[in-house]
């Protein structure tokens, strides 16, 4: 990485902070412990630095003004919503299916007793001599790989990985909300970029809003599962590129192509591998990548969305690094955390709100 780039003094650190999300998660089904387990950071493949590196580009003017804390809370959406949570688990519902899986934050004792608990349809146990649903009990009966879901106007597939993960992040539905209504209300056709795309839940919303889409994901499994959630919800004609490469080497690309996009989606992992052995290190290469998201987004852009996950850090680390970033642009930051509140087994009765991660988001007014 070049000596140039503007970046925190130090490197990621092992989850287990308050900035823990998505991999610090510790059992799944009491009294059994579980086995520490790799997570989504460590086992998608990530894009990584390319050769083609440039410097941080100097950036003059004003900063843009900020919003601070901004707390996005979310009480369940479509198929989904947390049902209770405590003592390092989660209680979900993910269409018909209640499952049980850890969560690391819920340092508290679950509201609901016990025998809800056990009436679950599958639990993470997190074995780590099994291999895909291996690594899952199913209480009532065996499952299939899949199920079908329905969010923000779209069909997709849930999934139980070996990693823990089902195939969508329902904390992310206030920025695919935002989204959705910015794509709406334009006017005009507007190009969204998603990087860091996964599974496609969020691509498949902008496209189906009218936007143009192009979805970057260096995992060749998440650009598969991503074109089965379009055939499942009969959207192939929508215009989405599905790409396979890494995301920092396509965007380099198209900042020296001219293309831009009138929003920008990037999700990163705190860790990860390229297809070719590349390492993505988020404190080292997150400053470069939203230095070049910058040059690419349209001079009518509509904002520039980073999400962060699994990292000791506050959030305004991220918060500061996107208004210098976004220097002279005018506009606001606002940055704070994502959180989903409990909603009870009626999916309406509000409870504790569990922190899932970080985020900024730049908008021009």
């Amino acid at each position: 990485m070049r000596q140039k780039e503007r970046r925190p003094g130090h490197k990621a650190q092992p989850a287990g902070s308050p900035g823990n999300r998505r991999n610090d998660e510790r059992s799944s089904h009491p009294p059994k412990a579980v086995k520490p387990v790799a997570a989504r950071e460590t086992v998608r493949e990530a894009a990584a630095p390319g050769a083609s590196e440039r410097p941080l580009k100097d950036r003059t003017g004003n900063r843009p003004h900020e919003r601070v804390p901004v707390i996005l809370e979310s009480l369940g959406a479509g198929d989904f919503h947390l049902i209770d949570s405590g003592t390092g688990l989660k209680l979900e519902q993910y269409g018909p299916y209640r499952i049980v899986r850890p969560e690391g934050q819920a340092l508290w004792q679950p509201s609901l007793a016990s025998h809800v608990w056990e009436k679950v349809d599958a639990i993470f146990t997190g074995d780590t001599d099994e291999e895909g649903t291996g690594r899952w009990r199913f209480p009532k009966e065996a499952l299939g790989e899949t199920w079908p879901l329905h969010l923000l106007g779209v069909d997709f597939y849930g999934r139980f990985t070996s990693f823990r993960h089902v195939g969508v992040f329902p904390e992310q539905i206030v920025h695919w909300s935002w989204m959705k209504e910015q794509v709406e209300a334009a006017g005009r056709p507007l190009k969204v970029l998603n990087l860091f795309g996964y599974t496609g839940v969020a691509s498949l919303v902008a496209a189906a809003a009218g936007a143009e889409v192009t979805h970057v994901d260096a995992s060749k499994k998440a650009i598969s599962w991503a074109r089965e959630n379009q055939a499942l919800g009969r959207l192939e004609k929508l215009p989405i590129r599905w790409i396979c490469e890494d995301a920092m080497k396509f965007i380099l690309r198209e900042e020296r192509r001219g293309n831009t996009y009138d929003i920008i989606l990037t999700d990163p992992p705190k860790f990860g591998r390229g297809p070719n052995g590349e390492v993505w290190h988020l404190f080292e290469h997150l400053p470069l990548m939203l230095d070049v998201c910058r040059e690419i987004l349209s001079p009518q852009a509509l904002g520039l969305v980073l999400t962060a996950y699994s990292i000791r850090a506050s959030f305004y680390s991220i918060h500061e690094l996107m208004r210098e970033t976004m220097r002279g642009a005018g506009g606001v930051v606002e940055s704070g955390e994502l959180v989903i509140r409990e909603a009870g087994l009626d999916g309406k009765t509000r409870g504790r709100a569990l922190s899932t991660s970080l985020f900024s988001r730049w908008v021009p007014k």
